[in-house]
């Protein structure tokens, strides 16, 4: 059966990216808008991206206003910023979540409305172009056609997805990963290992989203401690940046599985960053998709070295899941109540979220059957 494989545009990696990028900005128009946070500013990575665009003569205005996950009011705002200040194409700069923001404000330009009613429906509209500069390694938001918002109304994370919220441009420059703190470095990691893990063992998997899924695997195994352990170590962030990437253009075609479809509503709420409730999810979840897929975790295993050739699928499939769960320690990831939830409320709502999970389709793509009690148990098991 014939696949469609979907890449940005033009992919910009490898120390010295954003520089090489400069001449490319200068096509996509006469005038940025930065989607980006105040601590991009604060850290002077933002005055690094203006730089670049002074140095190739194109005005630009800075929408700073995304703070923490985004949700339906920041993508309004920065829409009205947009323009008013008459620009014509974005830049984003930062983690998912500027990339987010800036692909559902590029959704409204042409066509108006909000961002709410793109709800369960593919987005296909005329964007402006978009420039995608991570800043950490992990989400992939700059290699895919998803974005996630939070719908403040309805206290959901909405899955907005359409081939025309792919970047123009991708930008993966390591001297942007550098400042990330060891926290940030750990979760925004295991956020790419899921994306790497889901997208090869979705029952969506095609040939090429499986090459570029396992080689995100075996790249973050090798480099994402030594890059929690040193944030300096630059070799560590360069194959970190590339690992994202990979696993972004990985699960851009392939889906994501269970892990995410019950990440969102952790977020949504309970106010957990994205990439760490994926982390607290990830050994109840795996252990939950491996009866489905032996096969496909067994070769997971024996490409890390963790299981041997001459093991069972059943057995390398295991090992390869101890290996997750000693790399998850290893990154010191909490629990959901080291990390402060109430147990009582989390209970409380424990059936609104299997539901809201299940009604994202993303657990249906893992090669198991599964129902909303087996969700609802899942969370119970968190505890």
């Amino acid at each position: 059966m014939a696949r469609e494989f979907i890449v940005p545009g033009q992919i910009i990696t490898g120390a010295g990216a954003l520089q090489t990028a400069e001449e490319t900005f200068k096509q996509l128009g006469r005038k940025a808008m930065i989607v980006t946070d105040k601590v991009m500013i604060d850290l002077g990575n933002c005055a690094k991206v203006e730089t670049a665009l002074k140095n190739q003569g194109i005005a630009y205005t800075v929408y700073s206003e995304i703070v923490g996950e985004p949700t339906d009011i920041m993508i309004e705002k920065g829409l009205a910023q947009y323009r008013e200040e008459g620009c014509d194409f974005l830049i984003a700069l930062g983690g998912g979540s500027p990339i987010d923001s800036m692909k559902a404000i590029a959704s409204l330009v042409k066509n108006g409305g909000k961002i709410a009613d793109y709800m369960g429906k593919v987005i296909d509209v005329e964007m402006p172009p978009m420039a995608a500069i991570p800043t950490t390694a992990g989400t992939g938001s700059e290699a895919t056609q998803f974005t996630i918002i939070t719908d403040t109304k309805k206290d959901i994370k909405m899955l907005l997805k359409g081939k025309s919220l792919m970047p123009t441009i991708a930008v993966s420059d390591p001297q942007f990963t550098m400042t990330a703190p060891p926290k940030i470095t750990a979760a925004t990691g295991l956020d790419a290992l899921c994306h790497a893990i889901e997208a090869y063992t979705s029952r969506r998997a095609q040939t090429l989203s499986d090459t570029f899924a396992v080689s995100a695997v075996k790249r973050i195994f090798r480099y994402l401690p030594a890059a929690f352990h040193d944030g300096k170590n630059e070799e560590a962030r360069i194959e970190m940046s590339v690992a994202a990437l990979e696993a972004g253009i990985a699960f851009n075609n392939a889906s994501v599985t269970l892990i995410h479809g019950m990440s969102r509503p952790i977020g949504a709420l309970f106010h957990v960053a994205h990439g760490l409730s994926n982390a607290m999810l990830m050994k109840e979840c795996l252990r939950f998709a491996l009866s489905g897929a032996y096969d496909r975790f067994a070769e997971l295993g024996r490409s890390i070295g963790a299981a041997a050739t001459e093991d069972t699928d059943e057995v390398a499939g295991g090992k390869f899941l101890q290996a997750v769960d000693e790399l998850v320690e290893e990154l010191e990831t909490p629990t959901l109540e080291e990390f402060g939830i109430d147990k009582d409320a989390f209970f409380e709502v424990i059936g609104k979220m299997a539901y809201d999970a299940l009604d994202s389709g993303s657990p249906q793509n893992t090669r198991r059957e599964i129902t909303q009690s087996d969700i609802e148990q899942m969370y119970k098991n968190l505890w």
